[in-house]
């Protein structure tokens, strides 16, 4: 299955190429990123179940994946989800019309993103573009934009959401589409970092994972805070390694 245990999860260790050929055979894509692993995976039921039942789990954390190999001497390779998605946004397929709906964080964003987009070929307008409501935290469902995916029937759905919020829409999503469902791909700001709408990172970082080191340089205020609500990943998964940590203590 070309997967790792970590925390509990099933990581995927395989290839992106293999990655992006499951998308496109229909799987539910996840990046957990080190933040919402040290804050949701025990502390928020809806996140913890939905990152399980994607069918690829991307090791988008370099923090996890440094500490892990530290604690068990094992090392796997780290796919982010900019990596993944840069190789998706490469398929020739999905610059056909109908082939990607994309759901984006705001009005503002979807205009830029969609700008950006298609000045690489593909077809952004108003019908394979939905900009989300608010989703609070915990469970989300989104009847609309469910029956907007089901008429469209793209190949992939591209969810460029909040990180937390994302994977639990996109499970719900995927569940709701059954047996018909497309790829679909929660990595969150990857595309908004590709276009050059919020940090642009250099493909060097991402690959020597300083990634987050070129988000907290570019706006500190805005990252610093966030990279500092992940440090309680290095003893989760030190504790942990291959187990999934349990509830936490009060949580329903």
């Amino acid at each position: 299955m070309n997967t790792k245990n970590i925390l509990g999860l099933p990581f995927f260790v395989g290839s992106v190429t293999e990655a992006v050929e499951r998308t496109l055979n229909g799987a539910l894509v996840v990046a957990p990123s080190g933040p919402n692993l040290a804050g949701e995976l025990q502390r928020v039921p809806a996140y913890r179940s939905a990152v399980q039942s994607a069918g690829v789990i991307l090791t988008d954390s370099s923090v996890m994946v440094a500490v892990y190999k530290l604690a068990t001497g094992r090392s796997v390779p780290r796919h982010s989800g900019l990596k993944f998605l840069e190789a998706l946004l490469g398929e020739a397929p999905l610059r056909d019309d109908g082939a990607v709906f994309w759901v984006m964080p705001s009005e503002s964003e979807s205009e830029s993103i969609g700008a950006w987009l298609r000045t690489q070929g593909f077809a952004v307008n108003a019908g394979n573009t939905y900009v989300a409501p608010f989703y609070p935290k915990g469970p989300i469902e989104d009847p609309e934009l469910l029956r907007r995916i089901a008429a469209f029937g793209p190949k992939v759905v591209v969810l460029n959401l909040a990180g937390g919020k994302q994977e639990v829409l996109g499970a719900w999503l995927h569940a709701g589409l059954g047996a018909a469902a497309p790829g679909i791909v929660c990595t969150g700001a990857a595309v908004a970092f590709l276009a050059g709408t919020q940090a642009n990172i250099p493909t060097w970082t991402d690959r020597l994972g300083l990634g987050w080191a070129a988000r907290c340089l570019s706006n500190p205020m805005k990252f610093v805070p966030r990279y500092v609500r992940a440090l309680p990943l290095l003893p989760l998964v030190w504790k942990y390694k291959d187990s999934l940590p349990p509830i936490a203590a009060g949580v329903s």
